[in-house]
């Protein structure tokens, strides 16, 4: 059974784990123990989270923990195994690095006695809403599994699925929240644009997008037919989707999302 939490890298990602966790009671601070190369990021962290456990390197947090995030950006995936690879007996690591395949985990972890496991989580996970695919290939126990899992439960909504959608999964919401943004500013320019105060122009585009969202999963309607309901024959809605169209909405975001997943798939290889 996992006890202690180990992770390196305390970036956007993996600090929003962190918290995220922490905040729902899932584990304990004193459960884990962080590195990050960053001195600021470190002092971040351990300011944020009274109690965590700030280690000297990679090989203290591997020595102390018995599951190891690995959070760092995929170029150093690599380097931070390496240097952990000799402590790694038992222990269950854990990848959220964007096209680092099983594959390229099992060959990298090849004889430390480690289990694996790949996952693909969002930032949303910082504010309990976060969206993670989890690798059904994988070599962890099923208990240290479904441990891992609660993580990312958490913290939002799971789906267990192959990798072979990955590419997908990491174009649809391990990226998406940046798109979203890029909505909510173009929203509230807009709003203010037309006079409203900065401030009230990004809360009301952000709980309209909010909202939305909520409506969908809620709901069970077909976006398009909620669209539909909003949009009263000859009103302002329509004239705005109008627009929208015109203007290759839908095509700019299914072209973003095809580059998003092209570029993941060339990480893999």
């Amino acid at each position: 059974m996992i006890r202690k939490i180990g992770m390196i890298g305390t970036g956007n990602m993996g600090s929003a784990i962190l918290r995220g966790i922490v905040d729902a009671d899932y584990v304990k601070a004193g459960q884990i123990y962080v590195y990050d190369v960053s001195k600021r990021k470190m002092r971040e962290i351990t300011e944020d989270i009274p109690g965590i456990n700030p280690a000297e390197d990679c090989q203290d947090v591997a020595e102390n923990s018995d599951l190891i995030i690995l959070a760092v950006k995929p170029l150093y995936i690599r380097e931070v195994i390496d240097e952990i690879h000799p402590f790694l007996q038992g222990k269950a690591v854990l990848s959220i690095a964007a096209g680092w395949t099983v594959s390229m985990l099992k060959k990298e972890l090849e004889g430390s006695g480690a289990a694996w496991l790949r996952v693909m989580p969002n930032t949303p996970a910082l504010v309990g809403e976060g969206m993670t695919a989890i690798c059904d290939d994988t070599t962890f126990s099923q208990e240290d599994f479904d441990f891992a899992k609660g993580i990312f439960d958490a913290v939002g909504k799971t789906r267990v699925l192959p990798e072979r959608l990955f590419d997908g999964v990491i174009a649809i919401s391990g990226s998406s929240p940046a798109y979203v943004y890029m909505m909510i500013e173009a929203m509230a320019d807009a709003g203010v644009r037309e006079g409203l105060p900065r401030s009230y122009a990004y809360e009301m585009a952000a709980q309209s997008v909010l909202g939305s969202a909520l409506m969908v999963l809620s709901s069970g309607t077909h976006p398009a037919a909620l669209k539909d309901a909003v949009c009263s024959p000859g009103g302002t809605t329509i004239e705005a989707v109008a627009a929208l169209e015109k203007n290759g909405f839908r095509n700019a975001i299914l072209e973003a999302m095809r580059v998003c997943a092209e570029k993941s798939r060339e990480m893999s290889r």
